[in-house]
């Protein structure tokens, strides 16, 4: 724990150093992302304008830019939702339920940072929630048109598994990512997609959601956060309950404007933890479902996008469709994941261009249906929570479905949008990995097995094979993709299918089993659809694997055969 408390104190101080180039923007500056302001205060200022008291309004303020009020910026208490006036004044009848009450930062601005913490929040008095409290908000003035957003799913972090020095490498990445794009021209936001930390380690590591929050810090750009089933206090079996820990944080959900782009963050976790109570952690099951009074206000808020056109990404932990599968002709088929996902598809439905971020399932998939909403489950910042870089000394850093280890990158210059996956370790161009299945093998005598587990779950990897077939793993595949494959340069079959990734089973699987242990069920290598085969005439010639994505980018590989098997492996 003290190695913990030092590194937290090296982490603040970098913030400290890192936020003071951001508190000199004003409302005119175009190359800010804020101004620093103490944590927890709300990022904003006492009032300098009083506003007059209206008969019913418990919550009242001005939005301003520079000393000027700004018109039309949608206010929030998570219920209510209500448009600043002319000279940016707003009035809310709020009952104050969330203790708080926050704007949707307006297009073309952004709001000053703690850290790296967008303060468009402020808190409120929800034990007297009769009182009037004016609560103002500041603006500066950016050119956010052509910005980037990167999706991060399921850190996980607990203070187990060297979950912190693992998740300080990761941010390494992302952060040479950040930088790579400022360079490019874009303004750079964080986009959390839940599971921050990992409730079942809240009290027995003494790792809370809190101190996620601080790990959090390390990534260089504004960070919105997004509640995730594992971000609940498991000391509860209530939801609102369970939730007050990172409502203290950050708000449950709200809405933010990026340039042409309009973002909602949802939570949709109804924590139900069985037999949680003071003292005694519960079973920590969950609904997949969206609240009522979360959906009409969803609906207040999406009222405000006048032009349907406009994109709207929709960020959420559990996925609105399950784990897809391929029919017959190679097709992906999927059914919902969340419970009341007719009322979430009902609320978007006007719009013509949604896309759906997010996460849980630690896997990589894209559903495109119906045909105005794009779904992208996004992989896991921890991968198999931390194991498969722990257990291979670095070596992998792997999901379940043979995705590697990181998050999404999400595009944008006005209304146009490109994205691609970006593996920590590799650059972008790295989306696909090959496998030649002669001599892709695992067998029980080459590794410490005496209860003979590995054929448990080998899923055929433990047989050698000659038929000259090659795997391709393409992650982040949907069906505007095209997968090739060529011999002496004539095309092969190539044939979608779903099934198991061999790299992970030897990652995870293998190395638990060589260590005396059960492979974790939650954990085991898991079916996915976005495998491809296909049948050499020779175990030797090299092949020329193709794969263009959706937007023609073109990934290639000239697979030279022999290909050995292992986890030095790309």
């Amino acid at each position: 724990m003290r190695t913990i408390n030092l590194h937290n104190r090296i982490i603040s101080i970098l913030i400290l150093l890192a936020t003071i180039g951001w508190a000199s923007a004003g409302c005119s500056g175009t190359d800010s992302n804020g101004t620093e302001t103490p944590p927890g205060t709300g990022g904003q200022t006492t009032p300098t304008t009083t506003i007059p008291d209206k008969a019913g309004m418990t919550l009242k303020g001005q939005v301003t830019c520079n000393g000027t009020g700004v018109a039309g910026v949608a206010v929030s208490d998570g219920i209510e939702v209500t448009t600043t006036d002319s000279k940016g004044i707003y009035y809310l009848p709020s009952k104050k339920k969330f203790g708080y009450v926050f704007i949707s930062t307006p297009a073309g601005y952004e709001v000053p940072v703690s850290g790296n913490t967008p303060r468009f929040f402020e808190r409120v008095n929800k034990l007297k929630p009769a009182e009037t409290e004016q609560k103002d908000f500041k603006l500066t003035r950016t050119d956010n048109d052509k910005h980037a957003v990167l999706a991060m799913a399921d850190f996980h972090l607990a203070n187990r598994n060297d979950d912190i020095g693992q998740f300080g490498q990761m941010a390494a990445d992302i952060n040479a990512t950040v930088l790579e794009l400022r360079n490019q021209g874009y303004k750079v936001y964080g986009l959390s997609l839940g599971d921050e930390s990992w409730d079942l380690y809240w009290y027995e590591n003494n790792f809370s959601i809190a101190d996620a929050f601080r790990q959090l810090q390390q990534i260089n750009c504004p960070f919105y956060h997004c509640m995730g089933n594992h971000d609940n206090d498991p000391y509860y079996a209530d939801d609102w309950q369970a939730e007050q820990k990172f409502i203290e944080n950050f708000p449950a959900y709200y809405s933010f404007n990026a340039g042409k782009v309009h973002y909602v963050v949802m939570d949709d976790i109804e924590y139900l933890n069985n037999g949680g109570s003071i003292g005694t952690v519960g079973e920590r099951n969950f609904n997949a479902a969206i609240a009522e009074e979360e959906l009409e206000w969803l609906k207040k808020d999406l009222a405000q996008v006048t032009d349907k056109s406009r994109p709207l990404v929709i960020a959420l932990h559990a996925p609105l469709y399950d784990y897809p599968s391929t029919d017959a002709a190679g097709h992906t088929t999927a059914d919902y994941r969340l419970d009341n996902a007719a009322g979430l598809m009902s609320a978007v439905n006007a719009f013509r261009n949604v896309q759906v971020l997010s996460g849980h399932t630690h896997v990589n998939y894209n559903v495109n249906r119906p045909a105005n909403i794009h779904e992208h489950n996004t992989a896991a910042i921890c991968a198999t929570w931390w194991w498969t870089g722990k257990l291979t000394d670095g070596r992998q850093h792997i999901c379940s479905d043979g995705t590697p280890g990181g998050y999404g990158v999400y595009l944008f210059n006005g209304t146009d949008l490109s994205w691609y996956y970006k593996a920590k370790g590799h650059d972008s161009s790295y989306q696909f990995r090959t496998y030649d299945m002669n001599r892709t093998y695992m067998l029980s005598s080459d590794i410490n097995d005496p209860d003979a587990l590995l054929h448990t779950y080998a899923h055929g990897y433990d047989k050698i094979t000659d038929n000259n077939e090659v795997l391709i793993n393409v992650w982040n595949y949907d069906e505007s993709w095209k997968v090739e494959v060529f011999e002496a340069g004539l095309p092969l079959a190539v044939t979608r299918m779903a099934g198991y990734d061999p790299l992970h089973i030897l990652a995870y699987e293998v190395q638990r089993i060589s260590a005396g242990h059960a492979p974790t069920k939650s954990f085991v290598t898991t079916r996915t659809a976005h495998l491809f085969k296909v049948r050499a005439s020779s175990a030797t010639s090299t092949l020329t694997v193709k794969v263009t994505d959706g937007f023609g980018r073109v990934y290639t590989e000239e697979m030279v055969r022999p290909k050995a098997f292992g986890l030095t492996m790309k």
